[in-house]
């Protein structure tokens, strides 16, 4: 994909540094990649196409930090990626056919207790003009999908409650893999998180296998009557 902008606004000014496209997104997908290899030019620019340079003090007073590496991993990771109208008409299309995919694995229709077409779903998702958001993953999308097309769409969804009880140390990182799910949570006084989370009783053991990747099985779970 060549390289891109990444910037990000800190302190009222704006930050921008050139990245390789591929590289950068694969660090803030995955937080995995060497920053080196990353960016173009070891400088941070207030505006990149006007070649206004960032001064050592504005990088200190925004980031805490003058070293280039943390600094590019920090704007790459919390900012913006500047990405070409294609990759993302590109993104929407493959977070579409995600959703797609779950909603025929997952649902059927009521009145047949048949699996739903994956082009029925599609249909429904384009009359009920439900548009598909590029900066959240399609898990995060699928429940508000799901309450519109069934204006228009019988869907039958079978369900689960399960407790989940997340160690504090590794909530930030098992929050993301189930928050769509959640109907209730309560922060507990040593800093663990307590939640009921309600989910698609064919999509369990994929959810079960997400938080215990993040946790590495240290979450405790209990099926809900």
């Amino acid at each position: 994909m060549g390289y891109i902008v990444a910037k990000i606004r800190k302190e009222g000014k704006n930050f921008e540094i050139m990245v390789d496209a591929d590289k950068a997104l694969a660090l803030k997908k995955t937080g995995k990649g060497f920053v080196a290899d990353m960016i173009q030019v070891q400088q941070v620019f207030h505006d990149i196409k006007k070649g206004i340079r960032v001064s050592e003090d504005d990088l200190k007073k925004a980031f805490k930090t003058s070293d280039i590496f943390l600094v590019a991993e920090k704007i790459i990771k919390e900012g913006e990626l500047m990405l070409p109208v294609e990759y993302k008409h590109k993104e929407i299309e493959e977070k579409l056919k995600q959703i797609i995919n779950y909603i025929t694995r997952t649902c059927v229709d009521p009145r047949t207790n048949l699996p739903l077409t994956p082009q029925r779903i599609e249909s429904a998702i384009k009359e009920t003009g439900v548009r598909i958001e590029e900066k959240r993953s399609a898990e995060e999308q699928i429940g508000s999908i799901l309450n519109t097309i069934q204006k228009i769409l019988p869907i039958k969804l079978e369900t689960k409650k399960i407790s989940i009880r997340i160690p504090a140390a590794l909530t930030a990182r098992a929050y993301g893999a189930i928050k769509s799910f959640i109907i209730k949570e309560a922060w507990l006084q040593d800093g663990s998180l307590e939640v009921i989370v309600q989910i698609p009783k064919a999509a369990q053991l994929e959810i079960y296998d997400k938080l215990n990747s993040v946790t590495h099985g240290a979450a405790i779970t209990k099926e809900l009557a």
